[in-house]
């Protein structure tokens, strides 16, 4: 695949990459354009919703690539739902929300709401075309040869028939409730997301009334999917969609009535919570409230059977306030993301990726001491490659240790039966002092997390939701030790989630240390959060939001100045997004004076690399693949500490509205590694896709290539015997 013209070649970037980790190298001298472009043009920016959806579309991309197995590439599709449920959730919504309160602004790129709302809905629209396509004509028939099926109606035999008719009386019949509309039976509020069916009736009931419209919803409390007894179909896996079944029998909910037509229908909601700083005495309460709201939001997309005619949508758009724009007929069921069900339905290891156990240093194994290890050296964990259970184990020691006399971490996500909860709790019983900072608004998991908070408080320990205003996204976990006469402190310090099920999926790294200073650093920010106080200074931590925007420019404009003097200058960037103007105006700068920068972004990228004079020295990939690049790693070439892990993206959320950590990776031989790994992800392009100038994103991989995914190069290098 040819790559940009303005792209430095991989012999030059690997070559450039050895003299950084050495840091002795000179490079060529870069001289400052005598007229230097406008570096907040608005054509040098890229619209972060658009962005966004060009990342979802390489994600539906993988559900085409024949390296993955059969399942995962229809898991990929499901993925993709998922995506673009949350987007309109909470994108969509914002937009819509700013066109109706009169507060258009446009962006760095200059596009108004209006104008975004117009091109999303074009994209969306066609990526939805191909996603059914994908659907009907590849996944299924691909799965129909691996002997596994999905029966529409047309296909149901007679016992088959008989079968769905006594599940329909047996499961359906008992618990939907069929809502006919009149004067006194006015259009349902309907729960976000929700599968409902509108139908058209002709006759009069019982009552003489001949409204001739009904909703009817979707059970919730039922699988969306279903698999049919091997005594009904002895061959093979078989599976009927629900709304195939209350389609079948819908007539039986209206006895004496004729059903004209029945159509599904499914509308997404706003699911932005909102909690205002002001008179908001428990924020706990307060969120409560709002998580009962979200269900009911303004209606931002309606989705329906492409067989639904006009009269019904038009009926449908006006009772939830959409435009035709908003409308989407689809060639399928409308509730795609309800298989994710499927792969624990099935017993087909062949049709998924190879399970794999992660890795676990010898140090941190099962039985040894932690603290020990820790002691000893700094301990790097790259997750999934290498396993997060050595984390929830320090923990699970520390509850037990009689040395260990407190405990703080912060929680942002973490999975629903979470052995980290628990470990804490029996700390609390045990008489330790722990304090946990709950983020009580991590979007989607507010439910949860109330509820952890309220088992926590229940065993002794102090709970605290963070500071109004802003999210405490943070991952850090401190422990406070007596060794001889002298207490000690001991910080785990990491770019994702205490969330061990998400640890098998993301890649992220984690640090274990006892460094003096990093760990007075880390308490300094804990007491800040818990307590009150001026603005405190840390050493070696840089955190949001109140000098990590500012230390990133600084460190950007170091290697600006560097690349003018003639000096090797070079900048790394992973992470999720790039969104924030200032921070993407001086890369823009560096690159300009002759900084070499690579940014590795899974997702939304707001630069735009290779515009002559502004960004030629910067190339940008997105790595799509089996795990979710997750973690955050920075490399400043000229800084004291050249690399540096986070819990932040450069996104003006990050920078301003959230409580972030970025943590130097101080001894020599770990940042090698991290800069090594760094490298693989830059020569990869197997599951590699490099962003244009034009902001278009092209697939590296070349037809026959057999360059090994940078992903599957990680798993064997860092536990080549426990894959299989």
């Amino acid at each position: 695949m040819k790559r940009s013209k303005h792209a430095m070649s991989d012999a030059g970037r690997k070559k450039s990459l050895e003299v950084i980790v050495d840091n002795s190298g000179k490079g060529d001298s870069g001289q400052k354009p005598s007229d230097a472009p406008d570096f907040s043009n608005p054509e040098f920016f890229e619209n972060r919703e658009l962005s966004y959806l060009k990342f979802n579309l390489r994600v539906l991309s993988q559900a085409r690539n024949l390296r993955h197995p059969l399942l995962e590439r229809l898991m990929f599709l499901l993925i993709f739902s998922s995506n673009l449920d949350e987007f309109f959730e909470i994108r969509v919504s914002g937009l819509k929300k700013q066109l109706d309160f009169g507060r258009q602004r446009p962006g760095a790129d200059g596009k108004y709401p209006d104008e975004i709302l117009k091109l999303v809905h074009e994209q969306v629209r066609g990526a939805l075309t191909e996603q059914y396509r994908i659907l009907n004509e590849e996944l299924f028939p691909s799965m129909a040869k691996e002997n596994i099926h999905f029966l529409p109606r047309n296909q149901w035999g007679p016992e088959l028939i008989a079968w769905t008719k006594n599940y329909f009386h047996e499961e359906v019949w008992p618990i939907v409730s069929p809502l006919g509309l009149d004067p006194a039976h006015p259009f349902p509020r309907l729960v976000n997301k929700s599968l409902n069916f509108i139908l058209s009736l002709e006759g009069k009931d019982a009552f003489g009334r001949d409204s001739g419209l009904a909703i009817v919803p979707a059970p919730r409390s039922l699988p969306r999917l279903i698999k049919i007894p091997k005594e009904v179909i002895p061959n093979g896996d078989n599976f009927i969609f629900l709304s195939s079944i209350i389609h079948a029998y819908v007539d039986e909910f209206f006895p004496g009535m004729t059903v004209t037509e029945c159509h599904q229908f499914r509308v997404t909601r706003n699911s932005d919570l909102e909690m205002s700083n002001v008179e908001v005495e428990d924020v706990a309460s307060a969120l409560r409230g709002e998580l009962h709201s979200r269900r009911f939001g303004a209606a931002t997309r309606l989705e329906v059977g492409k067989e639904c005619p006009s009269e019904l949508t038009n009926f449908l758009l006006e009772r939830f306030n959409l435009s035709r724009h908003e409308l989407y007929p689809l060639e399928g069921p409308v509730n795609l993301r309800r298989l994710m069900a499927l792969t624990n339905m099935l017993d087909r290891p062949d049709l998924l990726f190879p399970k794999f156990s992660p890795g676990t240093p010898k140090a941190l194994e099962l039985g040894n001491y932690i603290f020990a290890a820790v002691d000893k050296e700094d301990q790097l964990l790259l997750h999934p490659y290498q396993s997060f259970i050595p984390i929830i184990d320090w923990v699970r020691q520390a509850a037990k240790d009689p040395t260990v006399l407190s405990i703080k971490q912060t929680l942002y996500r973490t999975n629903e039966s979470s052995e980290l909860v628990e470990a804490l709790a029996d700390a609390a019983r045990n008489g330790k002092e722990v304090t946990v900072v709950i983020e009580l608004r991590a979007r989607f998991d507010e439910e949860e997390n109330i509820n952890f908070a309220s088992l926590l408080q229940e065993a002794g320990a102090v709970v605290v939701y963070g500071v109004m205003g802003y999210k405490t996204h943070a991952k850090m976990l401190l422990f406070v030790r007596r060794v001889g006469n002298k207490l000690k402190r001991y910080a785990h310090l990491g770019t994702g989630n205490y969330h061990r099920k998400n640890s098998l999926l993301y890649t992220d790294y984690s640090l274990l240390t006892a460094e003096p200073s990093l760990c007075d650093d880390v308490h300094k920010v804990f007491q800040q959060i818990t307590g009150m106080g001026k603005k405190i200074h840390p050493n070696l931590l840089i955190h949001a939001p109140f000098n990590l925007r500012k230390s990133l420019l600084k460190m950007i404009d170091q290697e600006t100045q560097a690349a003018l003097a003639g000096k090797s200058a070079r900048i790394i960037g992973k992470m999720n997004a790039l969104t924030d103007p200032e921070v993407i105006r001086e890369l823009y700068r560096a690159s300009a004076a002759g900084v070499q920068i690579d940014l590795i972004i899974r997702g939304v990228c707001c630069l735009r690399p290779g515009i002559p004079q502004v960004s030629e020295n910067i190339r940008v990939t997105s790595v799509i693949g089996r795990f979710l690049e997750h973690s955050r790693v920075y490399y400043f070439e000229n800084n004291t500490y050249p690399v540096f892990c986070s819990s932040a993206d450069w996104m003006e959320r990050n920078l301003t509205n959230r409580i972030e950590v970025c943590f130097p990776i101080l001894k020599k031989k770990l940042a090698n590694r991290i800069v090594e790994e760094l490298q693989m992800y830059l020569d990869d392009t197997a599951q590699s896709w490099e962003l244009q100038s034009n902001g278009e994103f092209i697939e590296l991989a070349t037809a026959g290539g057999d360059q090994e995914p940078v992903q599957m190069r990680l798993l064997k290098q860092l536990d080549p015997l426990k894959l299989g």
